[in-house]
């Protein structure tokens, strides 16, 4: 049963960032995506401070191709109280799948899980800490649909009631946008484990094998907003739209 009155506490936080950002381009100056500015901060201070409001107390960034230097420009941004634990994916070319496996041995359950180029509200977590069954994967999931700015990029999923049926950028009948944010309990390595072909996964594998198996809830993020930031597009919507996140 899922618990809505006294959830227990949820320390930790896996966030990837060992992506290289070839969409967004070079002109924004940043090393990488999660340093890129948006509202006169880096984006993943804003990801902190939301992790931080939930709780958090330990931040696995899961790192790739400037790890060394990536870590070092995080170090400052992290809040006072929180402790960064960079995590390095040598395999970082290969799908997020292998760079969640990346954190399997480091993490206490359940845990946060979320993307370094997401920005997002942290009435997100909170309706997660609330409304997630701890023993399931839990997605938040956006069904404001319209709204989505590049619905062609986005994550697609088809719910029936509040379980996650299928996932997929290509799915045709689908109901509702994957915002990236999830609640995880450490079950979810065993089945990105048994996604793997030719040593490959990405995360929707694995979330779409314990789809089958009923262990997926959908949370409704409701009102809450978020986005990805992947193109400079992206990246001029959500400058316009972070007065969101600093009030």
């Amino acid at each position: 049963m899922v618990n809505k009155e006294a959830p227990a506490r949820v320390t930790d936080a896996v966030i990837l960032m060992a992506g290289v950002g070839s969409r967004l381009g070079s002109s924004t100056g940043a090393l990488a995506k999660p340093l890129v500015q948006i509202g006169g901060r880096p984006l993943i201070s804003y990801v902190f401070e939301a992790l931080e409001k939930a709780g958090v107390q330990t931040i696995h960034a899961v790192l790739g191709a400037t790890s060394g230097q990536l870590e070092a420009e995080l170090v400052p941004l992290v809040p006072a109280g929180m402790r960064l634990n960079p995590i390095t994916n040598p395999d970082w070319k290969k799908q997020n799948g292998i760079s969640v496996l990346s954190a399997a041995a480091h993490v206490q359950e359940p845990f946060f899980l979320t993307m370094g180029d997401h920005l997002f509200e942290h009435s997100i977590l909170h309706a997660l800490l609330i409304e997630a069954d701890r023993t399931q994967a839990n997605l938040a999931v956006d069904r404001k649909i319209e709204s989505i700015f590049d619905l062609d990029d986005a994550t697609k999923v088809l719910t029936t009631g509040s379980r996650i049926v299928a996932i997929g950028k290509d799915l045709k009948d689908y109901d509702a946008i994957d915002t990236g944010v999830f609640l995880c309990p450490t079950e979810i390595f065993d089945y990105l484990r048994r996604a793997r072909r030719n040593d490959d996964c990405s995360l929707s594998d694995g979330i779409r094998l314990m789809a089958a198996e009923k262990k997926v809830r959908a949370i409704d993020i409701g009102d809450a907003w978020w986005q990805d930031v992947d193109t400079p597009e992206m990246l001029a919507r959500a400058e316009e739209e972070s007065a969101r996140l600093l009030r």
